[in-house]
């Protein structure tokens, strides 16, 4: 009874985190587009995506910093050393390299959404920066509250996804379109 009592406390959690980033990130978005003018007519694709990309330079870092904090715990611990030989790993290796592989598909993610949204958007130049915040923003609730469970990390995976996915909706909306 009372692990039931524990998950559904967690779900409530979660669907609250989960909520919030919804709506941080729809507002985010919202004012993003309601400032946004049409950014430099003369610029190719190929400069868009080189926009997004410079411009995502601090999604990369995000991961970059989570593969260095799996490599330097488990250079300070004897057990975790040996890294995919060692028997098992410590919790915080095991939390650092979970958090390494959620940071790793939301960044693929988000980098490939930004570059597509910098080609199809005309606004790209006010929306990219905005979504590369969130997901800045959303790695690091999600890097703090990751040992606190499934409700304290929601609002970070969400602030880091949902963005992502509204730009490949949006993105694919306006390439239909």
């Amino acid at each position: 009874m009372d692990r039931d009592a524990a998950f559904l406390r967690e779900r409530r959690g979660v669907r609250r985190g989960a909520g919030l980033a919804l709506l941080i990130g729809a507002a985010a978005l919202g004012l993003a587009f309601g400032f946004a003018r049409p950014s430099d007519p003369g610029l190719g694709p190929g400069d868009r995506i080189a926009f997004a990309l410079r411009v995502d330079l601090c999604v990369v870092g995000w991961f970059a910093v989570a593969i260095g904090n799996v490599a330097r715990l488990r250079f300070a611990s004897p057990a975790d050393i040996g890294a995919g030989t060692a028997s098992a790993s410590g919790r915080r290796v095991t939390i650092a390299r979970a958090i390494l592989g959620n940071t790793g598909e939301q960044a693929g993610l988000a980098v490939f959404a930004h570059c597509l949204v910098a080609v199809t958007l005309d606004a790209y130049a006010v929306l990219v920066p905005v979504l590369a915040g969130l997901f800045c923003a959303g790695r690091l609730l999600f890097w703090r509250g990751y040992a606190g469970g499934a409700s304290a990390r929601a609002l970070g995976f969400g602030l880091t996804f949902y963005p992502s996915l509204a730009a490949l909706i949006i993105a694919a909306a306006a390439s239909l379109s």
